[in-house]
């Protein structure tokens, strides 16, 4: 029987959503879904939308819960990661801070400064993770859905010995907005797609052996298209390729877009698109509104009512455990250690490319090398998740702080000392949620 556990259940909705995604799966008709968590409430509400959700698939899959994963575990197959570490408390200290310094953020979780304090909050509770999975399912196919994706796929990777790999759903959601903007189906197009997570790069389109790149080119000339995607759109006038994170957050990742007031206000648009303090402004109300609205769903279920969304996601999860266990083959796009894949990125860092997966495992596909420019944009930024992870890994706050003085957005804005400031500020403001070596004083030049 295939054992399903996800840790970080409580978030409902996504939790349902790989429920429904593998209930889905032809073929697979028995298993077990674990739900873990360490929030009770928000376990028991996961727990009780979950078996609403089998009942209505009719497969006689089984649905346990627990906050205590050293019980749950034992026996597992698949191990699915969405933990949320601390970010409630903290997420106006990653926007506000920042901005202070003239850092200004949209998302703000997986890099510039709000990505930094993401991941040094969130990595010791993911070391935890991985730790109890090597010693109760060392078998276990590990994918990691948490942010930022890269950085901890490269933490497991230096910090275990477990098989991690980090899933998104940037690459299958740009590729339908390309279709979009094309007017093509999008399963009727082929592409050349890798770089890292959230800057991966669509280098090839094709339809039926047209490269049909000059005709989004001239798509993008249509300033209702145009105004849909006005960052990506600018990357691909300059850089020849498209990006595959939305212009809002990708706007942050690169040194071009959001270090002056009269740029933001002419490259971004109001909420995903790019508005200053989006996630910060949104997400405790969204947060809020979470359980009102996995309630609602379950009354309405229970009253009779079909309320629950049956329809398959393209998250590619349900893809690694249909491939795996009942041999079918799939195509998917993975995050996983550089070896050998793309050829001028760094090969003890972490990568986004195609893979294709069977009942022997998970094989990427190597890519050869991207362009050099785009590469270059790539290194960036697998340089800041190399010094973070080693960061945490060594208990050292200064390698910490260089990778905030690498992240690209934050070194176009700030003074290497504004930086250093920025820094010890965050880390005052958030002390109780991160490792104690972060709390120690930084001197000018390294940790005392």
């Amino acid at each position: 029987m295939t054992k399903i556990a996800i840790i970080g259940a409580g978030s409902a909705v996504f939790a349902q959503q790989m429920i429904t995604d593998v209930l889905a799966i032809d073929g697979l008709n028995a298993g077990e879904f674990t739900l873990i968590d360490i929030d009770p409430g928000r376990l028991a509400m996961a727990h009780e939308l979950a078996e609403l959700t089998v009942a209505r698939s009719g497969k006689p899959f089984t649905v346990m819960s627990s906050t205590d994963r050293l019980t749950a575990l034992p026996g597992t197959d698949f191990v699915i990661n969405t933990i949320e570490v601390s970010g409630l408390g903290n997420v106006r200290h990653d926007y506000d801070i920042p901005m202070k310094y003239g850092v200004d953020q949209c998302i703000g979780d997986t890099t510039g400064p709000g990505g930094v304090m993401k991941f040094l909050r969130t990595a010791p509770a993911w070391l935890e993770i991985l730790r109890d999975i090597g010693r109760l399912a060392p078998a276990a196919v590990v994918m990691n859905y948490t942010n930022p994706m890269s950085a901890l796929v490269l933490l497991s990777a230096r910090g275990s010995n477990l098989k991690v790999y980090g899933l998104c759903h940037s690459v299958q959601n740009t590729l339908a907005e390309l279709a979009g903007y094309l007017e093509l189906p999008a399963d009727e197009l082929t592409y050349r797609c890798a770089g890292v997570n959230h800057l991966s790069w669509f280098t090839e389109l094709g339809w039926h052996g047209q490269d049909v790149m000059p005709r989004l080119r001239q798509a993008m000339e249509q300033p209702e298209i145009y105004e849909q995607d006005i960052v990506r759109f600018e990357m691909l006038r300059h850089f020849g390729a498209f990006p595959t994170e939305s212009s809002g957050h990708f706007s942050e990742y690169v040194p071009y877009f959001r270090k002056r007031p009269e740029l933001v206000a002419h490259f971004t648009r109001p909420a995903y698109k790019g508005e200053s303090g989006f996630y910060a402004h949104n997400w405790p109300r969204w947060r809020g509104e979470h359980a009102v609205q996995v309630r609602s769903l379950i009354d309405r279920e229970k009253a009779g009512e079909a309320a629950i969304n049956m329809t398959r996601s393209p998250e590619f999860a349900s893809n690694i455990i249909e491939g795996v266990v009942l041999n079918r083959p799939q195509h998917i796009t993975c995050n996983l250690p550089n070896i050998g894949l793309i050829d001028n990125l760094p090969q003890d860092g972490v990568v986004e490319v195609g893979c294709a997966v069977d009942s022997s495992g998970i094989h990427p596909q190597p890519h050869g090398r991207l362009p050099e420019a785009l590469a270059a944009l790539d290194r960036s930024h697998m340089a800041v998740h190399s010094l973070l992870a080693d960061s945490v890994l060594h208990r050292d706050r200064e390698l910490a702080v260089q990778a905030l003085m690498l992240d690209p957005l934050t070194a176009a804005v700030c003074s290497l000392d504004e930086i250093r400031a920025m820094f010890a500020e965050l880390v005052e403001a958030e002390r109780a949620d991160l490792p104690d070596y972060l709390r120690e004083p930084v001197g000018a030049w390294g940790s005392q």
